[in-house]
């Protein structure tokens, strides 16, 4: 018998197990995103009526756009929904779960009540739909919740590991902090990431660039509140970046896959770097190729958030729409045309959905 002072021991097993529940249910709250555009695009209805086909003849037949439709599968097939055949990259619909998701359904169709489900939330999900038929893209500005979200997301991993467990597996970067260099961070939403390092390292000097007037208020404010004098922050797009040999080691935190133009991102984070400088990119960590995120356990997920905002975000600036789910073999090729060298990539415990790149720029 324990007293009021006493806490029981935590069961581990079933803590785990809990976690795997947890990290379902948000697989499969993305999906019922998923399902309720492609009940309203018609999507299922369409996929019923074909042989197995590519995603090009899917959305030539259900009169809507590629690039949408190819990302939309991607998160259905990883939900074990739609099967795919990574030989001739086609796509087929059992007809045993069309039996469920179709307006043949009658009552039975569940993906109707997907529909009423996302109806009844305030998402831009009817916004993100309608591009489905015209292409383009749902601008950041109808995301007003987004930064808070990731600022909070971002935060828990940012305060469980950054200074104590990321930063250490960049060879040597901990010592030059302790010494003194320039530092940055590109794309920093609300700056929590530059604060907890000019925090913890004072001698140091750091910049943060963020294209969100809000996000960059919200980072001076907390620099300001923490007394930090060695942070500071600038709106900034990171497309029209104009630094050069500036810098010793820069950061980004998931925030490359957002960007309208990654390649230039990446481009002018080179050239804002000193010869020899360190790059370190924390990115989604996927692989390029449908077939290889099928068992991803956050796939479902990941590809749901692309559509329903990172790759829609990027093509309403006239983007390349890269995608949440652009992978490490895009990833290392992209960094490699920048001009980096990729040193190792690592993955850092108490993270379960990122990849951290090592690079450092020729010098």
């Amino acid at each position: 018998m324990t007293t009021q002072t006493e806490q029981p021991q935590l069961d581990m097993q079933k803590v785990e197990a809990f976690g795997g529940r947890a990290l379902g249910l948000l697989n499969d709250a993305a999906l019922v995103a998923m399902l309720s555009i492609g009940h309203k695009t018609r999507l299922l209805d369409t996929l019923a009526t074909l042989p197995p086909s590519t995603s090009q003849q899917i959305a030539d037949a259900a009169n809507l756009n590629e690039r949408y439709v190819r990302e939309w599968l991607g998160a259905v097939v990883t939900a074990r929904i739609v099967e795919y055949n990574p030989v001739d990259k086609t796509y087929w619909f059992p007809r045993e779960h069309a039996a469920m998701l179709t307006r043949e359904a009658g009552p039975n169709n569940m993906a109707n009540w997907a529909q009423a489900i996302v109806e009844l939330t305030k998402a831009t999900e009817a916004s993100v739909t309608e591009c489905f038929r015209t292409g383009g893209g749902v601008p950041y500005s109808a995301f007003p919740g987004f930064q808070k979200l990731m600022a909070d997301l971002s935060g828990m991993v940012f305060d469980g590991v950054l200074v104590s467990n990321v930063l250490p597996h960049v060879p040597g970067v901990v010592q030059q902090l302790e010494q003194g260099i320039e530092v940055a961070d590109v794309g920093c939403g609300s700056g929590h990431a530059i604060n907890l390092m000019a925090k913890a390292f004072p001698n140091s000097r750091f910049a943060g660039y963020d294209f969100s007037p809000d996000g960059i208020a919200a980072a001076r404010s907390e620099a300001a509140a923490w007394g930090l004098r060695n942070a500071a922050f600038q709106v900034q797009d990171a497309a029209a970046l104009n630094v050069r040999d500036r810098f010793d080691f820069i950061t980004t935190f998931d925030s490359i896959h957002d960007q309208a133009y990654p390649g230039k991102v990446l481009k002018n984070i080179a050239n804002a770097l000193k010869p020899g400088g360190t790059y370190l990119m924390v990115d989604e960590g996927t692989s390029s190729y449908l077939e290889e995120n099928i068992d991803h356990p956050m796939g479902t997920l990941l590809y749901s958030v692309s559509v329903l905002h990172c790759m829609t975000v990027s093509l309403a600036q006239g983007g390349e729409g890269l995608g949440t789910m652009w992978g490490e073999q895009l990833a290392r090729k992209m960094l490699a045309d920048a001009g980096f060298t990729v040193q190792e990539v690592k993955r850092v415990e108490g993270d379960i959905e990122n990849a951290y790149y090592i690079t450092t720029k020729a010098r």
